[in-house]
């Protein structure tokens, strides 16, 4: 059913603004327009109408019978609509949610498991912002953040995701043309693939002195990388030996696509966290709520065994 009949939308909020100040001049200010604008727009509704709204005089604006009755009417009807839109506008931002990661982890965990998110919460709008520091990010400019910590920060709210264990891994035609490696006395010999941030990734020293094995020897035959995805890359592509973080890589391990030359792993004390604003709001937005549902039940699920980390529902 068409509604009508319609006055002209645009001159119904100059009318109401006008009526409201009694005053073109402040509506005009109100709604960042021209007085003579103002005035175009209600004469051109009073023309409509077929009615005069507003009594003139040389120094003050009155309202007619008529413009008095319709302002009434008109305050109403425009109060409805905004209310109605910004219920709308509220409902979107509720649904609205910004994750705030590393590179590694949205490439390597989050984005490979992301689809049985939106088939479970089609309505929800993830914001995915991928940093390498937490320092460089605001309390206000995310929901959610996802990093690994050895220590978390103390004016977030932290809840442990998951703990770590490090290897070295690299192709199977790197490791069939390298054989040596498989020994972890002889592993620093191999081309290293480094990591090359501030931030607290255990790096090649670490992980050998923590292993107890031979340091490499200088200088060292590496490849230095300041982005970890770029890192993995590297080692797809037979360029030598990354550190691994177990579930960062479980998808290549389980495919063949990286293997790991000894047993040697190295169990970290830093954990993968959630990390949340320390003033929450007062009402939990509910695309936060489902999507940080979804993410502990997705990580308890995989630590017991119920789901393949590689495989998609």
């Amino acid at each position: 059913m068409r509604i009508k009949p319609l006055p002209p939308l645009n001159s119904l909020v100059a009318f109401e603004a006008a009526a409201r100040h009694l005053s073109f001049t402040r509506a005009a200010d109100e709604l960042s327009v021209t007085q003579g604008a103002i005035s175009r727009q209600v004469r051109h509704l009073e023309d409509y109408l077929g009615r005069a709204l507003f009594i003139r005089d040389k120094r003050v604006l009155h309202l007619s019978e008529t413009g008095a009755d319709y302002y009434d009417s008109v305050q109403q009807a425009l109060l409805l609509l905004a209310g109605a839109t910004g219920d709308i506008l509220q409902w979107q931002g509720d649904k609205q949610v910004t994750v705030v990661t590393t590179n590694a982890m949205a490439s390597f965990w989050l984005l490979p498991r992301f689809s049985e998110f939106q088939e479970q919460y089609p309505e929800v709008d993830v914001r995915i912002l991928a940093v390498d520091n937490l320092r460089d990010v605001r309390q206000n400019e995310f929901d959610i953040a996802l990093f690994y910590c050895r220590t978390p920060p103390q004016d977030l709210l932290v809840t442990p995701l998951f703990s770590e264990t490090i290897f070295p891994v690299c192709s199977p035609a790197y490791l069939d043309k390298h054989p040596e490696l498989r020994d972890p006395q002889k592993l620093a010999s191999g081309t290293l693939l480094a990591l090359d941030v501030k931030e607290e990734w255990v790096n090649w020293s670490d992980w050998f002195e923590q292993c107890g094995l031979p340091q490499p020897a200088e200088p060292a035959r590496r490849l230095k990388i300041n982005n970890y995805p770029l890192v993995i890359q590297s080692a797809l592509n037979g360029q030598g030996l990354a550190l691994a973080w177990a579930n960062l890589v479980d998808d290549y391990l389980a495919s063949g696509l990286l293997v790991t030359p000894v047993d040697t792993t190295l169990a970290t004390t830093s954990q993968f966290y959630m990390l949340e604003p320390s003033v929450p709001q007062s009402r939990p937005k509910p695309g936060v709520v489902c999507f940080r549902q979804w993410l502990l039940s997705r990580i308890a699920a995989e630590a017991d065994g119920a789901l393949d980390p590689a495989v998609e529902e």
